[in-house]
C-alpha cells in the first residue's frame, strides 16, 4: 500500500477508533481525507417485527443504534455528524451516503444544507431482495447512494476511464445491479450474522475505485464489520474506521488483518487520459515509426493525406495538423485525428493512436 508520509493525525491511520464518531472526526486535522464513505442508522420506522408466510421471525435491524428517535431528533443527529465530515473532508474531497427511503431524503437535504454540491445519486439495485412478505407494498428492491463534492468548486476525483474498463469498455450508469452481501462474504458469529447491514464488498469496490486515487485516505464514520476498510486495503488506499461498537471493531480488524494489499502501483492504477504524458505527432515522424511522404487514411479508405517531415499532414486540399486535417476533409467543426488516420500494416488499416501508446509506453 502507498504511503501517507505527512498525514495528519498518522495516529488515525489504518486503524478502527472506537468512539464517537462526531467527537473523532472533530479531534481529525481539518480537510486530511480524501473520501468519506457513510452508512449511518437507518432509523428504520417499523412498528413491529417481519414474519415470513411461514411465521419465522426476520432477522431485521433491531439494534439500538439504529433508534434515534423522531424525524427532528434523526435531522440534529445527521447534521452533525455531516457537520463533522465536512471538517476532516479535504477542499477536493467528496462523500458518499447511503440510505433507503426511511432517511435518504432528509440526509440529501441535510447535505445540500451544509454546502455539500451533489453530484450523482445512484440506485444500488439488488439482484436478491428481501421479499415484501406482507404483500402491503411494493418490494423494497434498491437503495440509494449519494455522491457528492464538498463545495461546488471542488475539483473532485472520477476515475472515468476505471469505472469504464470495470463496465467491460461502456460508459458507467448511475443504476448498479449488485447482490446483497451474502455466502462466504457474509460474516457471522455462532451461526448468526455478525452485523445486520454488512454491505457487498463489491459496492465499495466500485465508489472507492470511482472516487479516490492509491494513497488516498477514505473515511468511514459508521464503520461496522469493516467493508470499507477491506476494500481500501485492497485497493492499495488508506482508511480511518469509527464505530461505537468494541466488538464491531474487533470484527473489523481480524477481517482486515486477513486481506493482502496489491503492492504494485501499475495494477491498482487507472490513469487518466488527461494524465497521460502529451505525444505530438512530430515525434512520430522524428523517431521513424512514420516516414515523410507515407500516405494515411481514413478507416474507410475514402480520405487520405501524406506525412510531412515537420509533423503536419497534406491532402489534396489541405494542409495542417493531423486534427486539422481530419476536419477538413470530412466538412467537420473538429477531428480527433489519432483516432481518424491510419497507417497501413501487413494490408491493414491500424489508427496512428497505436503508434501513440507505444511511445508513451516507452515513456513510461
Amino acid at each position: 500500500m502507498a504511503t501517507k508520509l505527512a498525514f495528519p493525525g498518522a495516529e488515525f491511520l489504518d486503524k478502527v477508533v472506537v468512539g464517537d464518531c462526531v467527537a473523532t472526526m472533530q479531534a481529525l486535522p481539518a480537510g486530511c481525507v480524501d473520501m468519506i464513505f457513510a452508512d449511518p442508522p437507518y432509523n428504520l420506522q417499523l412498528k413491529q417485527e417481519l414474519l415470513r408466510p411461514n411465521q419465522s421471525r426476520v432477522d431485521g435491524v433491531e439494534d439500538a443504534w439504529d433508534k434515534i428517535g423522531d424525524f427532528s431528533a434523526y435531522d440534529r443527529f445527521s447534521r452533525a455528524w455531516l457537520e463533522a465530515a465536512r471538517h476532516v473532508l479535504k477542499p477536493d474531497g467528496t462523500i458518499w451516503v447511503i440510505g433507503t427511503y426511511h432517511n435518504i431524503f432528509r440526509l440529501g437535504a441535510t447535505l445540500q444544507d451544509l454546502g455539500f454540491w451533489m453530484l450523482n445519486d445512484v440506485i444500488w439495485r439488488k439482484t436478491n431482495p428481501m421479499p415484501n412478505f406482507r404483500g402491503r407494498r411494493f418490494t423494497n428492491a434498491h437503495e440509494t447512494l449519494i455522491w457528492a463534492a464538498r463545495d461546488e468548486a471542488s475539483r473532485y476525483t472520477f476515475n472515468y476511464a476505471a469505472l469504464k474498463n470495470l463496465n467491460d469498455e461502456l460508459q458507467m450508469r448511475s443504476d448498479w445491479l449488485i447482490p446483497i452481501c451474502g455466502g462466504g462474504e457474509r460474516i457471522k458469529r455462532d451461526g448468526k450474522k455478525a452485523h445486520p447491514t454488512q454491505k457487498p464488498e463489491a459496492l465499495l469496490y466500485r465508489a472507492i475505485m470511482a472516487g479516490t486515487k492509491p494513497g488516498d485516505v477514505v473515511l468511514d464514520p459508521f464503520f461496522g464489520s469493516g467493508t470499507t476498510g477491506a476494500v481500501a486495503r485492497k485497493l492499495g488506499r488508506h482508511f480511518i474506521g469509527i464505530d461505537r461498537d468494541e466488538e464491531y471493531a474487533a470484527i473489523a480488524r481480524e477481517r482486515i488483518a486477513a486481506v493482502r494489499p496489491v503492492t504494485d502501483h501499475d495494477l491498482i492504477a487507472t490513469p487518466s487520459k488527461r494524465d497521460e504524458p502529451r505525444i505530438p505527432f512530430g515525434w512520430l515522424v522524428e523517431r521513424g515509426l512514420l516516414r515523410a511522404g507515407e500516405v494515411l487514411t481514413d478507416p474507410s479508405g475514402r480520405w487520405a493525406a501524406r506525412v510531412r517531415a515537420d509533423g503536419t499532414v497534406i491532402s489534396a486540399d489541405h494542409k495542417g495538423s493531423i486534427h486539422q486535417v481530419g476536419a477538413a476533409v470530412q466538412g467537420a467543426p473538429a477531428c480527433n485525428g489519432w483516432t481518424f488516420w491510419c497507417f497501413s500494416k501487413e494490408g491493414r488499416r491500424v489508427p496512428i493512436d497505436v503508434l501513440r501508446q507505444k511511445l508513451r509506453a516507452e515513456l513510461h
